[in-house]
């Protein structure tokens, strides 16, 4: 039914104008943002054709003797258009598995692109991958999200706090020229409480801004001239994601996180659908960070699942 090959240089156009049309299409599928980090995974991904029309397409990254859908995103999986069916795309799984396994290809790590990301209803491959595959469970991380049209009660504590930092007179406003200045912030925040970098660089973030200015955007808090706090957000068609938070430690007391969020959560954003925080979990799920989830929470966060399954391809 279906002819799968896989994606060419020449490719990008046709890719980039399915993924904008699609169900699940974000700015993080774009080939612009997906080859930022090519240096560090080789790109495999694959495309589907159906009668000659392009069907479906999936970002992915081969090491060894598994295929990833993609190691470089933090989702991504099988993205298709309104005309996927359910019975079309557990055949395209049924033959994706020979595919790869004439390829040599013994395992699949896929990762699903969560509910909240979709335009429209788009887990065929979720049933696709039980049904087909024989699919287990293999990560589990659990983000904190707000449905922007039934929202939370802020806990006390997070409003205390905004109101606090807006009395001290922290003044918040989105800076996409404080790159330079909120990285260092992010640096030694990370290192100092977990002992970790960010996923990207400097330079990385840099080239990606550049590249999509209006979907991601830098919220910072300053107290007179200083940079006590910020948030990096990506904006997709339903969600606005915080893809980093940090703070000084003059900015942790004096609550610049809460202040930022009261800007980002009260005043902008009345467009779209989801807020989400970001997941707070480590070593693949096993274990949760009770305090960070706690702080999402308390602005009305509540759980929606980042998965991944693992599919042993010879059957």
């Amino acid at each position: 039914m279906f002819e799968i090959r896989r994606y060419r240089d020449s490719d990008k156009n046709a890719w980039n104008n399915f993924v904008k049309l699609s169900k699940q299409g974000t700015f993080l599928l774009d080939r612009a943002y997906m080859e930022y980090h090519r240096k560090r995974f080789n790109d495999d991904s694959l495309m589907f054709f159906k009668g000659n029309k392009l069907y479906a397409v999936l970002p992915a990254n081969i090491v060894g003797d598994t295929l990833w859908s993609h190691q470089g995103l933090t989702y991504g999986g099988l993205i298709t258009n309104e005309h996927a069916t359910t019975a079309e795309v557990c055949a395209l799984f049924e033959e994706l598995m020979s595919f790869l396994e004439n390829m040599g290809v013994k395992r699949m790590i896929y990762k699903p692109m969560p509910w909240i990301y979709q335009r429209l209803p788009a887990e065929e491959d979720l049933y696709a991958l039980f049904n087909r595959c024989k699919a287990r469970l293999y990560v589990r991380n659990v983000s904190s999200v707000i449905m922007r049209g039934n929202a939370l009660k802020w806990r006390r504590i997070r409003q205390f706090g905004a109101n606090k930092a807006i009395k001290t007179g922290i003044g918040v406003e989105v800076d996409n020229d404080a790159l330079d200045e909120f990285w260092p912030v992010l640096e030694n925040n990370l290192h100092r409480t977990y002992n970790a970098k960010p996923v990207h660089s400097l330079e990385e973030i840099q080239y990606l801004h550049d590249a999509f200015p209006e979907d991601i955007r830098l919220y910072v808090a300053r107290l007179g001239n200083n940079l006590i706090g910020g948030v990096l957000l990506y904006i997709t068609p339903q969600v606005v994601h915080a893809q980093y938070i940090s703070a000084t430690e003059e900015g942790k007391k004096l609550h610049a996180i809460d202040a930022i969020f009261h800007k980002i959560l009260m005043d902008d954003f009345h467009g779209y659908k989801y807020f989400d925080f970001g997941t707070s979990n480590e070593d693949m799920g096993r274990y949760l960070n009770e305090g960070l989830i706690y702080q999402k929470e308390g602005f009305g966060g509540r759980a929606v699942c980042y998965d991944w399954y693992e599919v042993m391809i010879n059957r």
